[in-house]
């Protein structure tokens, strides 16, 4: 079991690689109260939902790997500029339905904050380029609607 907090991170990758996907490994990096937080999304998650989202992106993208830019480790804070890069082979769904695969390739920038205790994973934030992702996966905002539809005031 690795202790050193950049070896964890390290294996954390490794376990959530599209030729690897060992979500089960993913899981048992993280500490028993330990959370994943999809900072963007707005999703936390724990327990045997810790690998949700690892397992998501390997079926949206099979072919999925983290390349990792910039690595920086302060302790037990670990920092990651990297991108999520794949293919589009998956379905993605959505609150208006799937959009169907298209075979595009991705290339998302992101930045993780790994927090390590004992030499298990206390905390993860994933900021993901949201924006950048749906444009790749061909998703585009419906400027129009929002601006037809009113906002609420303040008081």
């Amino acid at each position: 079991m690795a202790t050193n907090a950049e070896d964890v991170v390290r294996a954390a990758y490794h376990a959530a690689e599209g030729d690897v996907l060992d979500v089960q490994g993913f899981i048992d990096l993280f500490a028993e109260d330990g959370v994943f937080n999809n900072v963007v999304a707005g999703d936390s998650y724990r327990g045997e939902n810790l690998g949700d989202l690892v397992a998501y992106m390997g079926q949206l993208a099979p072919d999925i790997h983290r390349e990792l830019h910039r690595f920086h480790v302060m302790g037990n804070l670990v920092t990651v500029e990297l991108s999520i890069q794949g293919t589009f082979t998956g379905p993605f769904e959505t609150p208006a339905g799937i959009v169907q695969p298209t075979g595009a390739r991705l290339d998302i920038p992101t930045a993780d904050f790994w927090y390590i205790e004992n030499g298990k994973i206390k905390e993860f934030n994933c900021y993901v380029g949201v924006s950048v992702m749906l444009a790749q996966l061909g998703v585009q905002p419906d400027f129009a609607s929002a601006v037809a539809t009113p906002t609420a005031t303040a008081p």
